[in-house]
């Protein structure tokens, strides 16, 4: 039986105009995006979250997060991390400057991630391919990689935090709003899948040149919607996407559920770092 799981949101976040299909918050397409980017540059990530857990009797806590959700190609990504319940470590890694993965360039992720490896003591990453997206939509994809993610944990977990979703596992788990900007265990997995995501995209640019996925990572940039005009959609282009749909108007679509971006998916591809 799932145990409930509780919800924790920062104050002084920007308000939120309703809710997803899944109970979680989104923003109107009037919210103040500027203001938003400028509360999440002020948030202090570190291990107060995991040290409330750790004070509850909680032992080993994996930060969870995913990567990729607002792409229009290929597959999302989620990682599971477990750091080490050691404050000479992860104040290490926090004067290293980690935090959610999107505000950093990729010199310094690609650091991170190999410090977060040298110290984790469980480091799972798992993918759920475009077909999958657009059969079951890309929330509940989301949610099974990130559920696959953990359950690739060589070390199991007793308590999951993860970036405002909760997920069909036993565990006792957390769901923290802009947990990828507050906890150093869900900015480790963020790290781990972006770096992850990445490079699977430059790699699947060698086979598609023609879109540029090396550099906008599959994201709905302008560059990305006008080779899309252009040559159409691969296999791997996510087609209940709708930049994807309006230039393959014969796709098969089983569900109406990931036609529509909220303002997060688009804020995602603006603020994906080279």
């Amino acid at each position: 039986m799932l145990q409930a799981a509780s919800a924790i949101r920062p104050k002084n976040t920007p308000q939120m105009a309703g809710r997803d299909s899944a109970g979680l918050f989104f923003k109107g397409k009037h919210a103040p995006t500027v203001a938003k980017q400028r509360m999440l540059r002020q948030l202090v990530c570190s291990d107060a979250p995991e040290q409330a857990l750790r004070y509850q009797g909680f032992k080993c806590i994996a930060g969870v997060d995913e990567v990729g959700r607002g792409a229009l190609f290929g597959c999302v990504v989620a990682a599971a991390v477990i750091l080490p319940d050691s404050a000479k470590t992860m104040r290490a890694l926090a004067r290293a400057g980690l935090k959610d993965s999107k505000q950093l360039l990729r010199g310094d992720r690609e650091r991170l991630e190999k410090k977060v490896r040298q110290v984790a003591l469980g480091v799972s990453i798992a993918e759920v391919d475009a077909e999958t997206i657009d059969r079951v939509n890309i929330y509940q994809a989301s949610r099974m990689a990130m559920l696959l993610a953990v359950q690739g944990l060589a070390v199991q977990p007793d308590h999951l935090l993860i970036d405002a979703m909760h997920i069909d596992h036993p565990c006792a788990q957390t769901r923290l709003f802009y947990g990828d900007s507050l906890s150093l265990s869900i900015a480790a997995a963020s790290v781990v899948a972006k770096v992850y995501r990445d490079e699977l995209m430059r790699q699947f640019d060698a086979v598609h040149p023609q879109y540029g996925l090396a550099a906008h990572k599959g994201y709905a940039t302008p560059q990305h919607k006008k080779a899309l005009t252009e040559f159409g959609p691969t296999p791997l282009h996510r087609r209940s996407f709708a930049p994807v749909r309006l230039v393959d108007p014969d796709a098969a679509l089983e569900s109406e559920a990931g036609l529509l971006f909220d303002d997060d998916f688009m804020e995602e591809a603006r603020c994906q770092p080279d």
